[in-house]
Order: C-alpha cells, then sequence, then structure tokens
C-alpha cells in the first residue's frame, strides 16, 4: 500500500520543467496572439488525454546537449532522488519499449495503449525533437542532417535516461526515425516495430501525378514553400474549428474515452505551436509526401539479429508492399495487418493493436502466445 501510495505521489509530483520556447526563425512574433495557442494550453491538453491512463506513470523534460529537451513520459520507473533530468528504469529485467508518434502526433495519442502496454513491463513514450512538449530548434535544410539531428537527439535522451537496450516501436516518420536510429546504433536496440511507416519507397520514376486529385495538386502547388500545417496556424482563432472538420475522424477514433473535442483541441495545440520538426520534415521529403531518402534503400543495413515487425492497418491508405520488398531479402521480417484499422492503428483498433504488441514482447521473452494476426 505504501508503495502503490509512493507511486500516485510520483505520478502527481513529477517535476515539470518549462523552458522557454524556442522561436523558429522565420516565424513572426505575432503568432500567439494570432493563434489561440500556447505551450501552457498544451500541456493542459495533453493533460486531458492522458487523464484516461490508469497506470501511475511519470513525467519530465529530459535535457540533451544544445539546450534542447525531450518531453518524457514513462511507466514502471521512478525519478532518480538526486537528479531533476534522469528517469531511471526499475529493476525489472524487460527491455524497455520506446514510443515514437508520427507527423503532427505527441504522446497523448497514445492514450488508448499505454495502460495496456505498460502491464507486460517498462514503456517510456516521448515527444520528438521538434514536436509537441520537447524543445523547438532549427532544423538543419539538408534532409540527410535534418535525420542525423533527430537520431543523435534520440541517443542522447537514452544516454540520459539510462536504457540499456530498447524496444523501438515508431508509427509513421517515428517508424523512418526508429529504422534510421537502427542503422546508427544497432547495439541499443533488441526489436523494431514499424508501424504503418513513412518515408520508405523512393518517389517512382514515372508517378501516376493526374491520379492525385487537382484541389490536392493545387494546395500541393501553393503551399510547397511553406511548412505542411502552415495553414492551420494561418488560419488564426478558426484553426481549432479547422481541425475538428478536417480531422473529424479523430473524434470516433477516440469515442470509447472522450464525447468531446479534446482529441482535436490536443492535435490544434500540438501543431499550432512554433514549427520546427515540421519544418524538419519539410526539407525530408519531395512532393507529394516522398522520402527524399527513402528508407526502403537502406533499411537492408539493419543488423540481422534484430527481429523487424511491420504493422498496417487493413483500411490505410498505406499499403504494406515496403514490408513485404523487405521480406524478400529478410524472410524473417514479420508482417501483421490489422483487420478494419486505418492509418493510425493504434487508435482504429487500439485492443488489436495493443494484443498484437504485447503478443510480440511476450513471444520475444520467451513466452509462447498464439498470434493469429501473422501474415
Amino acid at each position: 500500500m505504501i508503495a502503490a501510495c509512493q507511486t500516485i505521489t510520483m505520478r502527481r509530483m513529477a517535476e515539470e520543467v518549462q523552458p522557454h520556447t524556442e522561436q523558429s526563425s522565420w516565424l513572426p512574433n505575432w503568432l500567439p496572439s494570432w493563434c489561440p495557442t500556447s505551450p501552457t494550453q498544451l500541456k493542459d491538453a495533453e493533460e486531458k488525454m492522458l487523464k484516461t491512463v490508469k497506470q501511475p506513470y511519470s513525467r519530465q523534460h529530459i535535457h540533451i546537449s544544445s539546450s534542447n529537451y525531450l518531453w518524457t513520459i514513462a511507466f514502471s520507473t521512478h525519478l532518480h532522488p538526486n537528479s531533476t533530468t534522469h528517469l531511471q528504469p526499475s529493476s525489472q529485467p524487460k527491455t524497455p519499449l520506446v514510443l515514437l508518434h508520427g507527423f503532427g502526433g505527441g504522446v497523448g495519442l497514445w492514450a488508448q495503449n499505454l495502460d495496456a502496454l505498460s502491464s507486460c513491463g517498462p514503456v517510456y513514450a516521448l515527444d520528438l525533437l521538434g514536436f509537441g512538449r520537447s524543445s523547438h530548434p532549427q532544423f538543419s535544410a539538408d534532409p540527410k542532417e535534418a535525420e542525423e539531428q533527430f537520431v543523435v537527439a534520440l541517443e542522447e535522451w537514452r544516454e540520459k535516461v539510462g536504457l540499456e537496450k530498447m524496444v523501438l516501436l515508431g508509427h509513421n516518420l517515428g517508424g523512418y526515425l526508429s529504422a534510421a536510429y537502427t542503422l546508427k546504433y544497432p547495439n541499443r536496440v533488441r526489436r523494431l516495430l514499424l508501424v504503418e511507416p513513412w518515408g520508405f519507397p523512393a518517389r517512382p520514376d514515372n508517378p501516376n501525378h493526374y491520379s492525385i486529385p487537382v484541389w490536392i495538386r493545387a494546395i500541393g502547388a501553393v503551399m510547397s514553400p511553406f511548412n505542411p500545417l502552415a495553414g492551420l496556424r494561418l488560419a488564426g482563432p478558426l484553426g481549432p474549428m479547422l481541425v475538428q472538420t478536417i480531422r473529424s475522424d479523430f473524434k470516433q477514433k477516440y469515442s470509447s474515452v472522450f464525447d468531446d473535442n479534446t482529441v482535436s483541441d490536443y492535435i490544434y495545440h500540438l501543431n499550432a505551436q512554433t514549427p520546427s520538426g515540421e519544418t524538419a520534415f519539410r526539407n525530408m521529403t519531395i512532393p507529394y509526401g516522398w522520402a527524399k531518402r527513402p528508407m526502403l534503400e537502406r533499411i537492408d543495413g539493419v543488423r540481422a539479429d534484430i527481429p523487424i515487425s511491420f504493422i498496417y492497418g487493413s483500411r490505410s491508405s498505406i499499403d504494406s508492399n515496403s514490408g513485404y520488398a523487405v521480406k524478400k531479402t529478410r524472410p524473417d521480417v514479420e508482417i501483421i495487418v490489422i483487420r478494419g484499422a486505418g492509418h493510425y492503428v493504434f487508435a482504429d483498433q487500439p485492443e488489436d493493436f495493443n494484443q498484437t504488441i504485447l503478443c510480440i514482447l511476450a513471444l520475444m521473452d520467451g513466452k509462447g502466445i498464439d498470434k493469429k494476426t501473422k501474415q
């Protein structure tokens, strides 16, 4: 009982450093008065998202080099008693699971997964550098250097937190960066879980340009000099309503836990902040969302003893061709398709997604659990 009370207190009293907000070099200073957002509003929106989480957790900005920091929530861990900058894993022997969100996302989007996933061992979720409540530094315009900034930040985070090895689970951009990290730091990754990863196939030599709707091509032509979500900030006070309208599907994805605009408000505040990771993403892409440095051209370099799983939604607009392309050269690669899920697999079918990940982790630890979703 005492331990439980201490854990609950840890969750409530965990230190939240509120660093200063970096400003992008091109963004006018009038943005905060024009857009109804602020770091405090983002914090409040995240806390509403995480109210549904029942397991105790700690939360903290983890400081890395160049005055940067990564916002982190951690399960089955405790704050180091003599430090305000370290999260220390508990004595559990299981390899920690580290969750990396996709473009425009943040730790709150894992709200329907954190309780289940943390039931089997340590779990960390963090906002990627340049996103959410992490620092928003200036990224290099060079796609290789920008990718390196993301990857090195993750490695510095791992060192500060004190993890020897990790199971990396990345969605969308987080999947791409998980693969990039594994290529650079193979000794730190025990298993790679790629959920609907972005940036794997190369742009075709002759893409079917006219298969893209005219209105999307027109918007793409107009917005190409700008960041992908610039329109959200330019909408000013209409931004929250814009998210509610354009991404009304998110309300359905989280309908089992929220019956209001909690999710759309969180998404708005995530993406109305000073663009940083968003700018890096733009510099890493070519129209219409292809990666300048396709991961399929490099992923064969992942060490053979690091298992790779691709997880897709059966109703996603992203097909599973990339996973099967990797499987041709690495037959041990696992392809899992979750029925009824779209691109946001973990939110569309959270129970199936959670069970799939728990099965993978159990098998990794030598506990046989029948997995019916394997393809």
